[in-house]
């Protein structure tokens, strides 16, 4: 995997999440919604290796084998870069509180409601507060 497959699998699972949403399959909107935001943060941290490859040796670098999206905010160096966010938008701040609440247990869950899953997409999609928006920045 490299930083473009990254790339691409955080659009596509966004995209593939507002499907799901439309059609009421609210579960798997969440589940997806979050694993583009993962995906973007891979993508972050496949952008600081050489020739953007995510990292392949899991010994040296397990902190990034994870589906913990806070670890990855780290493992990406973001970890300033988001504390200044927050501290300038207080809509992005709210949007990360929701966002970095997701976690992959979310593919088990089988009672996500129609506004557990459209704050999360709200959250990370919002064309000027959402975090999918400002990790594009840094992929």
């Amino acid at each position: 995997m490299n930083r473009a497959d990254f790339q691409k699998l955080a659009e596509l699972r966004i995209r593939e999440a507002k499907i799901l949403l439309d059609s009421k399959q609210y579960e798997g909107a969440y589940y997806l919604a979050g694993y583009a935001v993962e995906c973007a943060l891979k993508a972050c941290i496949a952008k600081k290796t050489k020739r953007h490859d995510f990292p392949p040796n899991e010994k040296t670098v397990r902190e990034y084998y994870t589906h913990e999206l806070e670890k990855l905010v780290k493992g990406a160096d973001l970890g300033v870069a988001l504390k200044a966010k927050e501290s300038s938008d207080v809509q992005f701040k709210l949007n990360w509180a929701v966002v970095k609440n997701w976690n992959e247990q979310a593919r088990y869950e089988t009672e996500i409601d129609n506004k557990q899953a459209g704050d999360l997409y709200s959250a990370i999609t919002d064309r000027k507060h959402g975090v999918l928006s400002w990790l594009k920045k840094y992929w």
